[in-house]
């Protein structure tokens, strides 16, 4: 947590934080205790930090029980349609601090920890740092690897807060997404062990365990088929609870864990064969074991397809099971009739990667329930529904035929029937075109055979929907082409969006204060009316305030580096901040050559969070003794939720720089947005959108347009032409080709050189010259900071668009025939 207020400050900060009552603090104090003696089964004497950690958690989550319980009765009791929202990825952070603003509980919890900080000092001064630090124990549940997992976890807040029946399914990895070190400029990965030392949020449902089978061979009798011989893993669901926003609706995060079945073979046990058998078992829990690095790389791993099957299985068990049953409490088969499961249950596919439901949910309707083929397709359209992430081919699932038919035979069987009956439609509609058949076949015949799994989502679902309007056209001009002209109707927008309450109110509470002073506290729960802050852009007290807390975050965040990275920056200095993973066409190296420019012109601070040719010109920028501190070069390590809470706030610019028509939308750039940081960028994903919102002039836009890419790709590419007519360009280049930034090993960096030069993708040079005319721009706005912080209250006022709730209340209405409501539910004192 932040660094403790002051009592003055602390009794002042209250509209965003809830209340302090007198009553909440007692029992919060009365309940710390009592978890920390019965649950933790410590006193003071032997309690650690991670100690008073849980008894706070557990102190907090006491205020969810009651709710989540409420929730889900009144869930069965009213049975309203619900979403299953399925997703590899749920990229969650912390959640103590989370679940204290959705409850209104924070002022009332940093109240009771003072007192029971002051009750503590009596027995022990020692103890005063414990108490203090305790919630900065807790890990990172980091089980996504960046926008797509991170998304998924902004959308369940949002269906929590508007008060939609929502379930989260995914996989609760044991190892998620690795811890990274920096050893001599080389990264190291280090399993990201979470959950060490347990975690209270979540709860072991085993009455819930489902069986899901892999392998085997299909019978075909003329009473159906059988899936026979297979090998079962039994999934196990935890649950964790997702408070809505101070509705009292709390709903549910379902992640499946792997286990072994308990069977053994007595003969193998009776020949000496029972420790291998135990042995044995490990292969079946690694299915749950880890997250594969990497949302935009596609491995062609048969773990990963086991992940993939292993998840939408035992989600849609649990999926039917729920909507057979109708009252709460009661496990009575009370419905039947499937002809009513797109009334009562909507699927989102989160990207391609749970695209086994489709086949799945077709089996289980004909072989299982004895539905007819063309009943079953019916339902499973209109249940289920397809976002797409991407548009590069390399991140596009396409799984070997091979591979199929060993771990998944019957489903094997079943895509191949989709197919059949798929491209059977298309030529009736398309005759004669041959190359349009190949081109929209599930089943990709090049050399080895595969199945295209976006394919199969699309033909599989009701709508697809990319996640910024222009990654939307894009999608239905050139991706999905084909399939657009088939079925225009399928096709949608839903650009991305943030949480509030995470990315504002809990991340950056000076500025959501600010803010509420303004314009109340309802813009929490409706982004939009941010738009009342353009009535103040030209007020000097709010242009103060605003400067004010931006540099009290760069303040802090100046300590956190100073503390944990041993490196001493000027706050006053302009933080520069990229945050990406390492992908060509975000363009790290675009940075990187302006970093080298501006030394080459001596200036500035950059903050990033990329590669080791970063780290070396760090390592020359920052210890030039000409620079200073005019200039420096940081790589944060390990980047995570609980660091991107600490540096966001404190963002003076944020780099948006892929190629125009590569990023699907983006949600870091929102995030920077919200939290007042200025904006360089392309026109590319959503920050198409976030000019329009906040005009154009306010951001800082340069390079290429999508058109003048494909117009560039049409006359060709060629580097070397940039090169020669550029001096600053190329005497970067030849910089970095000539070892000036690895004097100890000169031929270091001459593969980026050659990629650069010969076989870039992503053009990086044709918008160097745009870029570096850019930041000159940036430079001399940021002289000035009263226009400067005009700008950014711009930016802040045309946020509202970008909120996930916004978002959410889209796919409910135009995608999952549902309607959001504000409405609280009673909480759990009420009286019924």
């Amino acid at each position: 947590m932040s660094k403790p207020l002051s009592d003055h400050d602390r009794r002042k900060q209250i509209s965003v934080r809830g209340l302090a009552g007198i009553e909440n603090v007692a029992e919060l104090k009365q309940n710390f205790n009592r978890h920390l003696h019965f649950t933790l089964v410590k006193d003071r004497n032997v309690a650690t930090r991670r100690d008073y950690y849980f008894a706070l958690a557990h102190t907090v989550r006491d205020h969810l029980i009651g709710r989540w319980i409420r929730t889900q009765q009144h869930y069965y009791e009213k049975d309203p349609k619900r979403v299953y929202y399925i997703s590899l990825e749920f990229y969650m952070g912390r959640t103590l601090q989370n679940t204290m603003v959705n409850l209104a509980l924070e002022n009332a919890c940093d109240e009771a920890m003072y007192q029971v900080r002051q009750t503590y000092l009596i027995y022990s001064s020692n103890n005063l740092h414990v108490v203090l630090c305790g919630p900065d124990m807790e890990e990172d549940a980091g089980l996504g690897n960046g926008g797509l997992g991170r998304l998924a976890a902004c959308f369940l807040d949002s269906m929590a807060s508007l008060g939609l029946a929502a379930y989260g399914y995914g996989i609760r990895y044991e190892f998620g997404i690795f811890n990274q070190k920096i050893v001599n400029g080389w990264q190291v990965e280090e399993a990201d062990d979470w959950l060490r030392y347990g975690n209270p949020w979540e709860k072991a449902r085993p009455e819930y365990m489902r069986p899901v089978h892999f392998y085997g061979r299909t019978e075909h009798h003329p009473d159906g088929v059988k899936w026979v011989d297979t090998q079962v893993v039994l999934a196990l669901p935890y649950d964790t609870p997702v408070p809505g926003y101070r509705n009292n609706v709390v709903n549910t995060m379902r992640l499946w864990s792997a286990k072994a079945p308990c069977e053994f073979n007595l003969k193998d046990f009776n020949v000496g064969g029972y420790i291998q058998a135990v042995l044995d078992r490990n292969l079946a829990e690694n299915i749950s074991r880890v997250l594969y690095p990497n949302d935009n790389f596609f491995e062609g791993k048969e773990l990963r397809l086991k992940q993939e099957y292993f998840v939408v299985s035992a989600t849609l068990q649990d999926i039917i099971r729920r909507f057979k049953v109708s009252k709460f409490g009661s496990r009575e088969i009370a419905r039947t009739d499937f002809s009513k499961l797109p009334d009562k249950v909507a699927i989102q596919l989160n990207d391609t990667h749970p695209a086994m439901a489709i086949p799945e949910l077709m089996r289980v309707l004909v072989d299982e329930e004895k539905l007819s083929w063309e009943k079953a397709w019916d339902i499973c359209v209109r249940t289920c529904a397809y976002t797409n992430h991407t548009v590069l081919p390399e991140a596009l699932e396409r799984w070997p035929v091979d591979l199929f038919a060993h771990l998944l035979p019957r489903h094997l069987e079943i895509v191949f029937e989709i197919n059949r009956r798929h491209l059977e439609n298309v030529a009736a509609k398309f005759p004669g075109d041959n190359d349009r058949l190949r081109r929209m076949s599930l089943i990709e015949e090049g050399g080895q055979k595969r199945i295209n799994m976006a394919h199969l989502c699309i033909v599989g679902s009701h709508a697809v929907n990319g996640v910024a309007q222009i990654h939307s056209d894009i999608l239905k001009a050139t991706v999905f082409k084909d399939f657009y002209e088939m079925e225009p109707h399928k096709f949608q927008n839903k650009t991305n969006g943030i949480t509030p309450r995470r990315w504002l109110v809990m991340c950056n509470p000076g500025l959501a204060e600010v803010i509420a002073e303004r314009i109340g506290e309802d813009f929490i729960r409706d982004l939009d009316q941010l738009k009342g802050l353009r009535k103040y852009v030209n007020d000097e007290a709010f242009i103060r305030d605003v400067a004010k807390v931006k540099q009290e975050n760069k303040l802090k965040f100046a300590m956190h580096l100073e503390q944990h990275y041993k490196v001493k920056i000027n706050p006053n200095s302009m933080f520069d901040i990229q945050v990406k993973r390492i992908h060509e066409y975000k363009r790290q190296l675009l940075n990187c050559l302006h970093i080298i420019t501006y030394y080459n012109r001596k200036y500035r601070l950059k903050i990033l969070y990329p590669q080791f040719l970063q780290l070396s010109i760090g390592e020359v920028v920052n210890n030039d003794p000409v620079v200073g501190d005019r200039l420096k070069v940081i790589f944060l390590e390990n980047y995570r939720v609980t660091l991107a809470e600490k540096g966001i706030p404190a963002a003076d610019l944020s780099e948006q720089i892929s190629t125009a028509g590569t990023e699907a939308s983006g949600t870091g750039n929102m995030k920077f947005m919200l939290n007042g940081a200025l904006t360089i960028g392309t026109m590319d994903g959503a920050n198409v959108e976030m000019a329009e919102e906040a005009g154009e002039d306010n951001l800082f836009i340069f390079g290429m347009r999508v058109d003048d890419v494909d117009e560039l790709d049409k006359r060709g590419y060629h580097a070397e032409e940039y090169y020669n007519r550029l001096p600053e360009l190329k005497q970067a280049i030849d910089q970095i080709a000539g070892g000036f930034f690895s004097p100890k090993q000169p031929d270091l960096f001459k593969e980026i050189v050659n990629m650069l030069m010969h076989h870039d993708r992503f053009k990086v040079f044709a918008d160097y010259e745009d870029y570096i005319k850019c930041q000159e721009k940036v430079n001399a706005l940021y002289k000035n900071p009263k226009e400067w912080t005009k700008k950014v209250i711009f930016n802040i006022a045309g946020c509202g668009k970008f909120s996930s709730d916004r978002t959410i209340a889209q796919y409910a209405r135009e995608i999952w025939g549902m309607e959001p409501t504000l409405e609280k539910l009673p909480a759990p004192d009420d009286k019924p």
